[in-house]
Protein backbone atom coordinates (compact mmCIF):
# COMPACT_ATOMS: atom_id res chain seq x y z
CA UNK A 1 0.00 0.00 0.00
CA UNK A 2 2.73 2.33 0.85
CA UNK A 3 4.64 1.91 -2.67
CA UNK A 4 1.16 2.20 -4.63
CA UNK A 5 0.95 6.03 -2.30
CA UNK A 6 4.61 6.98 -3.38
CA UNK A 7 3.58 5.89 -6.90
CA UNK A 8 0.74 8.21 -7.04
CA UNK A 9 2.62 10.76 -5.30
CA UNK A 10 5.35 10.93 -7.90
CA UNK A 11 2.75 10.91 -10.80
CA UNK A 12 0.81 13.70 -9.03
CA UNK A 13 4.31 15.66 -8.81
CA UNK A 14 5.48 14.78 -12.30
CA UNK A 15 1.75 16.01 -13.73
CA UNK A 16 1.40 19.01 -11.84
CA UNK A 17 5.41 20.14 -12.99
CA UNK A 18 3.98 19.32 -16.55
CA UNK A 19 1.09 21.30 -16.50
CA UNK A 20 3.02 24.49 -15.02
CA UNK A 21 4.96 24.07 -17.47
CA UNK A 22 3.17 24.93 -20.37
CA UNK A 23 1.67 28.07 -18.36
CA UNK A 24 4.17 30.08 -20.65
CA UNK A 25 2.96 28.80 -23.68
CA UNK A 26 2.25 32.06 -25.31
CA UNK A 27 5.36 33.44 -23.85
CA UNK A 28 7.00 31.29 -26.11
CA UNK A 29 4.78 31.10 -28.92
CA UNK A 30 6.13 33.26 -31.58
CA UNK A 31 9.74 34.01 -30.76
CA UNK A 32 10.19 31.91 -27.65
CA UNK A 33 13.58 31.49 -26.14
CA UNK A 34 15.50 30.78 -29.56
CA UNK A 35 19.32 30.34 -28.59
CA UNK A 36 18.95 30.30 -25.01
CA UNK A 37 20.14 26.56 -24.63
CA UNK A 38 17.87 26.08 -21.64
CA UNK A 39 14.33 26.34 -22.58
CA UNK A 40 11.46 24.95 -24.86
CA UNK A 41 11.61 26.13 -28.66
CA UNK A 42 9.31 28.65 -29.94
CA UNK A 43 5.89 27.39 -29.91
CA UNK A 44 6.76 24.87 -27.42
CA UNK A 45 5.95 25.36 -23.13
CA UNK A 46 8.23 27.37 -21.26
CA UNK A 47 8.00 27.45 -17.67
CA UNK A 48 5.97 29.02 -16.19
CA UNK A 49 6.84 32.67 -13.80
CA UNK A 50 7.03 31.50 -10.11
CA UNK A 51 4.65 32.73 -8.14
CA UNK A 52 6.74 32.18 -4.76
CA UNK A 53 8.66 35.78 -4.97
CA UNK A 54 12.30 34.16 -5.66
CA UNK A 55 11.59 32.57 -2.23
CA UNK A 56 11.06 28.72 -3.69
CA UNK A 57 13.63 26.30 -2.89
CA UNK A 58 15.39 25.00 -6.21
CA UNK A 59 17.40 22.11 -5.94
CA UNK A 60 16.47 21.16 -1.90
CA UNK A 61 18.19 25.10 -0.82
CA UNK A 62 16.90 28.00 -0.10
CA UNK A 63 18.23 31.25 -1.91
CA UNK A 64 20.07 32.98 0.92
CA UNK A 65 19.98 36.95 0.64
CA UNK A 66 22.40 38.75 -0.77
CA UNK A 67 22.54 42.37 -2.01
CA UNK A 68 25.95 43.23 -3.68
CA UNK A 69 26.52 45.85 -4.67
CA UNK A 70 30.19 47.13 -6.02
CA UNK A 71 31.15 50.67 -7.47
CA UNK A 72 34.60 51.48 -9.12
CA UNK A 73 36.68 54.13 -10.80
CA UNK A 74 39.44 52.14 -13.09
CA UNK A 75 42.61 53.60 -14.98
CA UNK A 76 44.36 51.43 -17.62
CA UNK A 77 46.79 51.62 -20.90
CA UNK A 78 46.43 49.09 -23.38
CA UNK A 79 48.56 47.94 -26.32
CA UNK A 80 47.37 46.36 -29.46
CA UNK A 81 49.56 44.89 -32.61
CA UNK A 82 48.51 43.73 -35.64
CA UNK A 83 50.47 40.97 -36.27
CA UNK A 84 50.27 39.31 -39.73
CA UNK A 85 48.40 42.34 -41.70
CA UNK A 86 50.09 46.55 -41.50
CA UNK A 87 51.29 45.39 -38.55
CA UNK A 88 50.06 48.95 -36.85
CA UNK A 89 50.44 49.35 -32.85
CA UNK A 90 48.00 51.66 -31.17
CA UNK A 91 48.21 52.33 -27.18
CA UNK A 92 45.48 54.37 -25.31
CA UNK A 93 44.82 55.01 -21.93
CA UNK A 94 41.38 53.69 -20.86
CA UNK A 95 39.42 55.86 -17.99
CA UNK A 96 36.06 54.11 -16.36
CA UNK A 97 33.56 54.04 -13.90
CA UNK A 98 30.96 51.10 -13.55
CA UNK A 99 29.24 49.10 -10.95
CA UNK A 100 28.50 45.24 -11.39
CA UNK A 101 25.72 44.23 -9.11
CA UNK A 102 24.33 40.92 -7.55
CA UNK A 103 20.85 41.08 -5.40
CA UNK A 104 18.61 38.23 -4.19
CA UNK A 105 15.81 39.00 -1.76
CA UNK A 106 13.09 37.12 -0.82
CA UNK A 107 11.08 39.24 -3.57
CA UNK A 108 13.59 40.57 -6.05
CA UNK A 109 16.32 39.46 -7.94
CA UNK A 110 18.65 41.46 -10.00
CA UNK A 111 22.20 40.69 -11.91
CA UNK A 112 23.99 43.32 -13.73
CA UNK A 113 27.36 44.76 -14.86
CA UNK A 114 27.34 48.52 -16.21
CA UNK A 115 30.27 50.60 -17.31
CA UNK A 116 31.13 53.75 -19.15
CA UNK A 117 35.08 54.28 -20.66
CA UNK A 118 36.36 56.66 -22.43
CA UNK A 119 39.85 56.52 -24.31
CA UNK A 120 42.36 58.50 -25.43
CA UNK A 121 44.09 57.54 -28.75
CA UNK A 122 47.84 58.25 -28.43
CA UNK A 123 48.98 55.89 -31.35
CA UNK A 124 48.84 54.68 -34.70
CA UNK A 125 45.83 57.08 -35.69
CA UNK A 126 43.48 55.90 -32.98
CA UNK A 127 40.90 58.85 -32.12
CA UNK A 128 39.18 59.31 -28.66
CA UNK A 129 36.39 56.98 -28.05
CA UNK A 130 33.24 57.10 -25.46
CA UNK A 131 31.49 53.54 -24.75
CA UNK A 132 28.95 52.12 -22.90
CA UNK A 133 28.54 48.70 -22.34
CA UNK A 134 26.52 46.61 -19.85
CA UNK A 135 24.36 43.46 -19.34
CA UNK A 136 21.04 43.52 -16.78
CA UNK A 137 18.69 41.31 -16.17
CA UNK A 138 15.81 41.03 -13.12
CA UNK A 139 12.81 40.27 -11.41
CA UNK A 140 10.73 42.07 -8.75
CA UNK A 141 7.94 40.01 -6.88
CA UNK A 142 4.87 43.52 -6.64
CA UNK A 143 2.26 41.37 -5.00
CA UNK A 144 2.31 37.26 -5.01
CA UNK A 145 2.40 36.24 -8.01
CA UNK A 146 2.75 38.88 -9.42
CA UNK A 147 6.47 39.86 -10.83
CA UNK A 148 8.14 42.48 -13.50
CA UNK A 149 10.31 41.64 -15.40
CA UNK A 150 12.90 42.92 -17.09
CA UNK A 151 16.36 43.12 -19.21
CA UNK A 152 18.86 45.77 -20.77
CA UNK A 153 22.23 45.27 -23.12
CA UNK A 154 24.39 47.66 -24.33
CA UNK A 155 27.53 45.92 -26.66
CA UNK A 156 29.56 45.49 -29.84
CA UNK A 157 29.56 43.01 -32.29
CA UNK A 158 30.95 42.58 -36.12
CA UNK A 159 27.89 44.20 -38.52
CA UNK A 160 28.36 40.73 -40.83
CA UNK A 161 28.76 37.92 -38.59
CA UNK A 162 32.23 38.44 -37.55
CA UNK A 163 31.43 37.73 -33.77
CA UNK A 164 32.25 40.44 -30.48
CA UNK A 165 36.17 39.28 -30.27
CA UNK A 166 38.57 42.44 -31.03
CA UNK A 167 36.78 45.10 -31.48
CA UNK A 168 38.84 47.67 -30.18
CA UNK A 169 39.55 49.85 -33.42
CA UNK A 170 36.11 49.88 -34.00
CA UNK A 171 35.57 50.39 -37.92
CA UNK A 172 33.20 50.47 -40.67
CA UNK A 173 31.76 46.97 -40.06
CA UNK A 174 31.50 47.89 -36.12
CA UNK A 175 27.65 47.95 -34.62
CA UNK A 176 26.76 49.23 -31.10
CA UNK A 177 23.58 47.17 -29.63
CA UNK A 178 21.30 48.36 -27.19
CA UNK A 179 18.28 46.14 -26.24
CA UNK A 180 15.86 47.02 -23.56
CA UNK A 181 12.45 44.61 -22.18
CA UNK A 182 10.42 45.00 -19.45
CA UNK A 183 6.62 44.01 -18.55
CA UNK A 184 4.66 42.24 -15.72
CA UNK A 185 3.70 38.13 -15.74
CA UNK A 186 1.12 36.97 -13.63
CA UNK A 187 0.89 33.26 -12.27
CA UNK A 188 -1.57 32.50 -9.74
CA UNK A 189 -3.85 29.38 -8.25
CA UNK A 190 -7.65 30.47 -8.05
CA UNK A 191 -9.51 27.12 -6.51
CA UNK A 192 -8.34 24.72 -8.58
CA UNK A 193 -7.05 26.57 -11.93
CA UNK A 194 -3.67 27.71 -13.01
CA UNK A 195 -4.21 31.25 -14.09
CA UNK A 196 -1.07 32.72 -16.38
CA UNK A 197 -0.63 35.74 -18.13
CA UNK A 198 1.67 38.67 -18.82
CA UNK A 199 2.72 41.33 -21.53
CA UNK A 200 6.37 42.31 -22.45
CA UNK A 201 7.58 45.37 -24.56
CA UNK A 202 11.18 45.15 -26.41
CA UNK A 203 13.34 48.37 -27.82
CA UNK A 204 16.25 47.31 -29.94
CA UNK A 205 18.55 49.59 -31.65
CA UNK A 206 21.67 49.56 -33.64
CA UNK A 207 24.31 52.14 -34.60
CA UNK A 208 26.66 51.21 -37.39
CA UNK A 209 29.98 52.94 -37.60
CA UNK A 210 30.15 53.05 -41.44
CA UNK A 211 28.22 51.15 -44.18
CA UNK A 212 29.34 47.33 -43.80
CA UNK A 213 28.34 44.38 -46.19
CA UNK A 214 25.53 42.62 -44.63
CA UNK A 215 22.80 41.41 -47.12
CA UNK A 216 19.24 42.56 -46.13
CA UNK A 217 20.86 46.37 -45.13
CA UNK A 218 21.74 46.83 -41.60
CA UNK A 219 19.30 46.78 -38.90
CA UNK A 220 18.30 49.74 -37.50
CA UNK A 221 15.68 49.82 -34.67
CA UNK A 222 12.53 48.17 -33.48
CA UNK A 223 10.03 47.45 -30.94
CA UNK A 224 7.98 44.50 -30.36
CA UNK A 225 4.93 43.78 -27.73
CA UNK A 226 3.69 40.51 -26.40
CA UNK A 227 0.76 39.87 -25.05
CA UNK A 228 -0.21 36.50 -23.73
CA UNK A 229 -2.56 34.42 -21.18
CA UNK A 230 -3.86 31.02 -20.15
CA UNK A 231 -5.89 28.60 -18.00
CA UNK A 232 -5.54 25.01 -17.06
CA UNK A 233 -6.10 22.61 -14.12
CA UNK A 234 -3.72 19.75 -12.84
CA UNK A 235 -4.62 16.57 -12.57
CA UNK A 236 -6.56 14.94 -9.55
CA UNK A 237 -10.42 15.72 -10.89
CA UNK A 238 -9.27 14.52 -14.12
CA UNK A 239 -6.64 12.26 -14.85
CA UNK A 240 -4.93 14.50 -16.89
CA UNK A 241 -3.60 18.12 -17.03
CA UNK A 242 -5.22 20.53 -19.49
CA UNK A 243 -4.70 24.43 -20.50
CA UNK A 244 -6.59 26.67 -22.99
CA UNK A 245 -4.01 29.83 -24.12
CA UNK A 246 -3.94 32.55 -26.39
CA UNK A 247 -1.25 35.22 -27.22
CA UNK A 248 -0.40 38.30 -29.51
CA UNK A 249 2.59 39.82 -30.70
CA UNK A 250 3.69 42.81 -33.16
CA UNK A 251 7.10 43.52 -34.31
CA UNK A 252 7.03 47.39 -36.09
CA UNK A 253 10.96 47.98 -37.25
CA UNK A 254 12.16 51.07 -39.08
CA UNK A 255 14.15 49.15 -41.88
CA UNK A 256 11.33 49.00 -45.11
CA UNK A 257 8.67 49.59 -42.62
CA UNK A 258 8.62 46.27 -41.60
CA UNK A 259 5.99 44.30 -39.43
CA UNK A 260 5.61 41.29 -37.57
CA UNK A 261 1.64 40.84 -36.59
CA UNK A 262 0.85 37.49 -35.22
CA UNK A 263 -1.81 36.13 -33.14
CA UNK A 264 -3.19 32.34 -31.88
CA UNK A 265 -5.48 30.25 -29.76
CA UNK A 266 -4.63 26.17 -28.15
CA UNK A 267 -5.66 23.63 -25.90
CA UNK A 268 -2.76 21.35 -24.28
CA UNK A 269 -3.43 18.68 -22.45
CA UNK A 270 -0.77 16.36 -20.10
CA UNK A 271 -1.51 12.94 -19.66
CA UNK A 272 1.19 11.24 -17.47
CA UNK A 273 1.73 7.36 -18.03
CA UNK A 274 3.96 6.62 -14.85
CA UNK A 275 5.14 8.25 -11.99
CA UNK A 276 8.54 10.03 -14.37
CA UNK A 277 7.00 10.08 -17.69
CA UNK A 278 4.06 11.72 -19.41
CA UNK A 279 2.59 12.37 -22.87
CA UNK A 280 2.05 16.12 -24.71
CA UNK A 281 -0.39 17.27 -26.69
CA UNK A 282 -1.63 20.75 -28.36
CA UNK A 283 -3.85 21.78 -30.90
CA UNK A 284 -4.74 25.05 -31.96
CA UNK A 285 -4.82 27.87 -34.69
CA UNK A 286 -2.51 30.90 -35.31
CA UNK A 287 -2.50 33.48 -38.10
CA UNK A 288 0.81 35.21 -38.69
CA UNK A 289 1.75 37.99 -41.47
CA UNK A 290 5.11 39.12 -41.88
CA UNK A 291 5.23 42.62 -44.36
CA UNK A 292 7.65 44.99 -45.82
CA UNK A 293 7.92 47.86 -48.38
CA UNK A 294 10.40 47.96 -51.13
CA UNK A 295 13.64 50.35 -51.34
CA UNK A 296 14.38 53.17 -53.01
CA UNK A 297 15.64 52.56 -56.56
CA UNK A 298 18.92 54.62 -58.23
CA UNK A 299 18.39 55.14 -62.67
CA UNK A 300 19.79 51.43 -62.47
CA UNK A 301 17.40 49.86 -60.92
CA UNK A 302 19.91 49.21 -57.73
CA UNK A 303 18.40 49.58 -54.26
CA UNK A 304 19.44 52.71 -52.74
CA UNK A 305 21.44 52.64 -49.24
CA UNK A 306 22.18 55.42 -47.11
CA UNK A 307 25.49 55.60 -45.67
CA UNK A 308 24.83 53.26 -42.52
CA UNK A 309 23.90 50.69 -44.88
CA UNK A 310 20.63 50.55 -44.35
CA UNK A 311 17.81 50.73 -47.12
CA UNK A 312 16.09 53.63 -48.39
CA UNK A 313 12.60 52.87 -47.56
CA UNK A 314 10.00 53.78 -50.56
CA UNK A 315 7.00 55.12 -49.22
CA UNK A 316 5.06 55.10 -52.19
CA UNK A 317 5.32 51.57 -52.63
CA UNK A 318 2.50 49.36 -51.01
CA UNK A 319 3.04 46.91 -48.55
CA UNK A 320 4.10 43.27 -49.22
CA UNK A 321 3.91 40.04 -47.23
CA UNK A 322 6.78 38.24 -46.80
CA UNK A 323 5.75 35.52 -44.92
CA UNK A 324 1.69 34.42 -44.41
CA UNK A 325 0.02 31.68 -42.87
CA UNK A 326 -2.83 31.10 -40.97
CA UNK A 327 -4.50 27.59 -40.02
CA UNK A 328 -4.48 24.39 -37.84
CA UNK A 329 -0.93 23.79 -35.60
CA UNK A 330 -0.31 20.58 -33.54
CA UNK A 331 2.34 19.34 -31.84
CA UNK A 332 3.22 16.16 -29.75
CA UNK A 333 5.61 14.83 -27.33
CA UNK A 334 7.09 13.30 -23.77
CA UNK A 335 8.55 14.26 -21.06
CA UNK A 336 10.73 12.34 -18.94
CA UNK A 337 11.66 13.61 -15.46
CA UNK A 338 13.69 10.79 -13.46
CA UNK A 339 14.49 12.91 -10.72
CA UNK A 340 14.67 17.03 -9.66
CA UNK A 341 17.99 16.94 -11.28
CA UNK A 342 17.41 15.58 -14.42
CA UNK A 343 14.33 16.69 -17.14
CA UNK A 344 14.12 16.25 -20.87
CA UNK A 345 11.37 17.32 -23.01
CA UNK A 346 11.00 16.33 -26.95
CA UNK A 347 8.53 17.73 -29.27
CA UNK A 348 7.57 17.40 -33.09
CA UNK A 349 4.54 19.12 -34.86
CA UNK A 350 3.38 20.94 -37.68
CA UNK A 351 3.87 25.16 -38.26
CA UNK A 352 4.69 27.56 -40.71
CA UNK A 353 3.61 25.16 -43.05
CA UNK A 354 6.43 22.48 -42.22
CA UNK A 355 7.13 20.45 -39.71
CA UNK A 356 8.91 21.28 -36.49
CA UNK A 357 11.64 19.34 -33.96
CA UNK A 358 11.75 21.31 -30.28
CA UNK A 359 12.91 20.02 -27.13
CA UNK A 360 15.26 20.38 -23.89
CA UNK A 361 17.38 18.72 -21.53
CA UNK A 362 18.82 19.81 -18.28
CA UNK A 363 20.73 17.72 -15.52
CA UNK A 364 21.97 19.24 -12.43
CA UNK A 365 24.48 16.29 -10.86
CA UNK A 366 25.45 18.32 -7.82
CA UNK A 367 24.71 21.89 -6.45
CA UNK A 368 28.24 22.87 -8.31
CA UNK A 369 27.55 21.47 -12.11
CA UNK A 370 24.59 22.29 -14.46
CA UNK A 371 24.01 20.85 -18.47
CA UNK A 372 21.37 22.35 -20.75
CA UNK A 373 20.58 21.94 -24.39
CA UNK A 374 17.75 23.68 -26.02
CA UNK A 375 16.39 23.14 -29.78
CA UNK A 376 14.62 25.27 -30.98
CA UNK A 377 12.51 26.46 -34.44
CA UNK A 378 10.66 29.50 -34.74
CA UNK A 379 10.53 33.04 -36.63
CA UNK A 380 12.67 36.11 -35.42
CA UNK A 381 14.29 39.06 -36.32
CA UNK A 382 17.16 40.61 -34.78
CA UNK A 383 15.19 42.96 -32.39
CA UNK A 384 12.84 40.45 -31.22
CA UNK A 385 15.28 38.08 -31.14
CA UNK A 386 17.64 40.39 -28.82
CA UNK A 387 14.56 40.55 -26.75
CA UNK A 388 13.28 36.83 -26.15
CA UNK A 389 17.22 35.76 -25.61
CA UNK A 390 17.36 38.51 -22.82
CA UNK A 391 14.44 37.50 -21.07
CA UNK A 392 15.78 33.58 -21.39
CA UNK A 393 18.88 34.75 -19.64
CA UNK A 394 18.98 34.00 -15.59
CA UNK A 395 18.45 36.71 -13.02
CA UNK A 396 21.66 35.36 -10.94
CA UNK A 397 25.02 35.20 -13.21
CA UNK A 398 28.19 36.01 -12.63
CA UNK A 399 29.19 39.22 -14.64
CA UNK A 400 32.09 38.40 -16.94
CA UNK A 401 33.78 41.00 -19.65
CA UNK A 402 36.90 41.10 -21.77
CA UNK A 403 39.61 41.62 -20.33
CA UNK A 404 41.34 44.04 -22.85
CA UNK A 405 38.50 45.49 -24.69
CA UNK A 406 35.93 45.30 -21.39
CA UNK A 407 33.29 44.35 -23.77
CA UNK A 408 30.14 41.97 -22.22
CA UNK A 409 31.14 37.72 -23.40
CA UNK A 410 28.36 36.13 -24.99
CA UNK A 411 27.97 33.73 -22.58
CA UNK A 412 27.00 33.81 -18.60
CA UNK A 413 26.48 31.74 -16.37
CA UNK A 414 25.73 31.18 -12.74
CA UNK A 415 24.44 28.34 -10.11
CA UNK A 416 20.52 28.79 -11.12
CA UNK A 417 21.22 28.89 -15.12
CA UNK A 418 23.12 30.04 -18.18
CA UNK A 419 22.69 31.43 -21.33
CA UNK A 420 24.46 32.85 -24.40
CA UNK A 421 23.56 35.62 -27.10
CA UNK A 422 25.71 33.97 -30.11
CA UNK A 423 22.72 33.49 -32.19
CA UNK A 424 21.25 36.77 -31.45
CA UNK A 425 25.17 38.43 -32.68
CA UNK A 426 24.41 36.29 -35.93
CA UNK A 427 24.63 39.71 -38.21
CA UNK A 428 22.74 42.85 -37.91
CA UNK A 429 20.71 42.01 -40.75
CA UNK A 430 17.20 44.20 -40.90
CA UNK A 431 14.58 41.28 -42.00
CA UNK A 432 12.94 38.83 -40.93
CA UNK A 433 14.17 35.09 -41.03
CA UNK A 434 13.08 31.71 -39.76
CA UNK A 435 15.27 30.28 -37.03
CA UNK A 436 16.46 27.13 -36.28
CA UNK A 437 18.94 25.67 -33.80
CA UNK A 438 20.54 23.86 -30.93
CA UNK A 439 22.65 25.38 -27.90
CA UNK A 440 24.05 23.24 -25.60
CA UNK A 441 25.69 24.60 -21.97
CA UNK A 442 27.82 23.52 -19.43
CA UNK A 443 29.42 25.02 -16.34
CA UNK A 444 31.03 23.87 -13.06
CA UNK A 445 32.58 24.97 -9.70
CA UNK A 446 35.87 22.67 -8.78
CA UNK A 447 37.70 23.59 -5.77
CA UNK A 448 38.90 27.06 -6.66
CA UNK A 449 38.07 26.26 -10.43
CA UNK A 450 35.08 27.72 -12.16
CA UNK A 451 34.45 26.52 -15.55
CA UNK A 452 31.51 27.31 -18.46
CA UNK A 453 31.21 26.36 -21.87
CA UNK A 454 28.63 27.34 -24.71
CA UNK A 455 28.63 25.88 -27.92
CA UNK A 456 25.68 25.72 -30.70
CA UNK A 457 24.31 26.39 -34.54
CA UNK A 458 22.23 28.91 -35.27
CA UNK A 459 20.60 29.14 -38.77
CA UNK A 460 18.52 31.98 -40.24
CA UNK A 461 16.55 31.59 -43.41
CA UNK A 462 15.89 35.04 -44.56
CA UNK A 463 12.10 35.86 -45.33
CA UNK A 464 11.26 38.25 -48.61
CA UNK A 465 8.40 39.08 -50.78
CA UNK A 466 8.57 37.45 -53.84
CA UNK A 467 7.83 40.35 -55.66
CA UNK A 468 10.07 42.51 -54.34
CA UNK A 469 13.32 43.89 -55.91
CA UNK A 470 15.12 42.40 -52.83
CA UNK A 471 13.81 38.71 -53.73
CA UNK A 472 16.91 37.39 -54.65
CA UNK A 473 17.45 37.32 -51.00
CA UNK A 474 14.64 35.15 -49.96
CA UNK A 475 15.50 31.60 -48.87
CA UNK A 476 19.04 32.68 -48.42
CA UNK A 477 20.39 30.71 -45.65
CA UNK A 478 22.73 32.20 -42.81
CA UNK A 479 24.37 29.74 -40.49
CA UNK A 480 26.47 30.34 -37.43
CA UNK A 481 28.41 27.92 -35.35
CA UNK A 482 30.23 29.33 -32.08
CA UNK A 483 32.43 27.96 -29.33
CA UNK A 484 32.53 29.92 -26.22
CA UNK A 485 34.87 29.09 -22.88
CA UNK A 486 35.55 30.46 -19.60
CA UNK A 487 37.83 29.52 -16.45
CA UNK A 488 38.69 31.40 -13.30
CA UNK A 489 40.55 30.47 -10.40
CA UNK A 490 40.72 32.03 -6.72
CA UNK A 491 44.69 31.71 -6.14
CA UNK A 492 44.54 33.22 -2.54
CA UNK A 493 43.07 35.40 -0.76
CA UNK A 494 44.23 38.65 -2.94
CA UNK A 495 44.48 37.16 -6.44
CA UNK A 496 42.93 35.28 -8.85
CA UNK A 497 43.25 33.88 -12.57
CA UNK A 498 40.49 34.54 -15.47
CA UNK A 499 40.98 32.55 -18.99
CA UNK A 500 38.33 33.10 -21.73
CA UNK A 501 38.26 32.05 -25.33
CA UNK A 502 35.93 31.67 -28.42
CA UNK A 503 35.60 30.08 -31.80
CA UNK A 504 33.22 31.45 -34.63
CA UNK A 505 32.29 30.24 -38.06
CA UNK A 506 29.59 32.71 -39.80
CA UNK A 507 28.78 31.24 -43.28
CA UNK A 508 26.98 33.84 -45.09
CA UNK A 509 24.40 32.11 -47.83
CA UNK A 510 24.55 35.41 -50.03
CA UNK A 511 26.49 35.61 -53.25
CA UNK A 512 29.34 38.23 -53.07
CA UNK A 513 29.45 37.98 -48.87
CA UNK A 514 32.40 36.13 -48.22
CA UNK A 515 32.20 33.85 -44.67
CA UNK A 516 34.21 34.54 -41.92
CA UNK A 517 35.73 32.79 -39.12
CA UNK A 518 37.28 34.28 -35.90
CA UNK A 519 39.18 32.78 -33.39
CA UNK A 520 40.31 34.35 -29.42
CA UNK A 521 42.40 33.57 -26.72
CA UNK A 522 42.44 36.18 -23.40
CA UNK A 523 44.22 35.80 -19.90
CA UNK A 524 44.04 38.40 -17.06
CA UNK A 525 45.67 37.98 -13.48
CA UNK A 526 44.39 40.94 -10.98
CA UNK A 527 45.90 41.22 -7.50
CA UNK A 528 44.80 43.08 -4.42
CA UNK A 529 47.26 45.73 -3.39
CA UNK A 530 45.72 47.33 -0.62
CA UNK A 531 42.21 47.48 0.64
CA UNK A 532 39.69 47.87 -2.36
CA UNK A 533 42.38 48.79 -5.19
CA UNK A 534 43.08 46.04 -7.23
CA UNK A 535 45.69 45.47 -10.54
CA UNK A 536 45.85 43.74 -13.56
CA UNK A 537 47.62 42.36 -16.24
CA UNK A 538 45.90 41.08 -18.93
CA UNK A 539 47.12 39.69 -22.56
CA UNK A 540 44.31 38.69 -25.67
CA UNK A 541 44.99 37.11 -29.09
CA UNK A 542 42.59 37.94 -31.85
CA UNK A 543 42.44 35.73 -35.36
CA UNK A 544 39.87 36.60 -37.91
CA UNK A 545 39.18 35.72 -41.84
CA UNK A 546 36.87 36.57 -43.80
CA UNK A 547 37.13 35.13 -47.66
CA UNK A 548 38.18 37.69 -50.15
CA UNK A 549 39.45 39.97 -47.56
CA UNK A 550 42.83 40.08 -46.14
CA UNK A 551 43.24 37.77 -42.75
CA UNK A 552 44.28 39.47 -39.49
CA UNK A 553 46.11 38.84 -36.38
CA UNK A 554 45.83 40.90 -33.15
CA UNK A 555 47.78 40.89 -29.91
CA UNK A 556 46.79 43.29 -27.10
CA UNK A 557 48.05 43.89 -23.83
CA UNK A 558 46.84 45.55 -20.58
CA UNK A 559 47.82 47.11 -17.68
CA UNK A 560 45.48 48.54 -14.81
CA UNK A 561 44.08 49.79 -11.79
CA UNK A 562 40.85 49.51 -9.99
CA UNK A 563 39.61 50.53 -6.82
CA UNK A 564 35.81 49.46 -5.68
CA UNK A 565 34.09 51.44 -3.35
Amino acid sequence: MRTNRNLMRRTAALAALLLAGTAGTAQAQFSGDAGSGGGEAPGASAPAPSSDGGDAKRGGQRKQRQVDVSPYLEVGQVLTADLKGDRDVLTYTTVAAGVDAAIVTRRAEVAATLRYEHRFGESGGLGDADIISGLARGRVEVARGLNLEGGALATRTRADGGGIGGLITGGDNVADIYSVYAGPTLAQRVGSLDVGAGYRFGYTKVDVDGSGNVPGGNFDSSTNHVAWASVGQRPGDLPFGWQVSGGYEREDASQLDQRFEGKYARADVTVPIGPTVALLGGVGYEDIEISQRDPVLDPNGVPVRDANGRFVTDKSQPRQLSFDTDGLIWDAGVMWRPSRRTSLTARVGRRYGDTIYTGSFSYRPDHATMVQVGVYDGLSSFGRGLSSGLSSLPTQFDPTRNPIDSSINPCVFGEEGAGCLNPQFGSTTSLQFRNRGVQALYSSRFGRWSYGVGIGYDQRRLLVPENSVLAPLNGIKDENYYLFLTAGRQLDADSDLSLSGYVSYFDNGAAGVGDMQSAGIAAAYSRRFWRDLTGTAAASLNAFDQDGFASELIGSALVGLRYNF
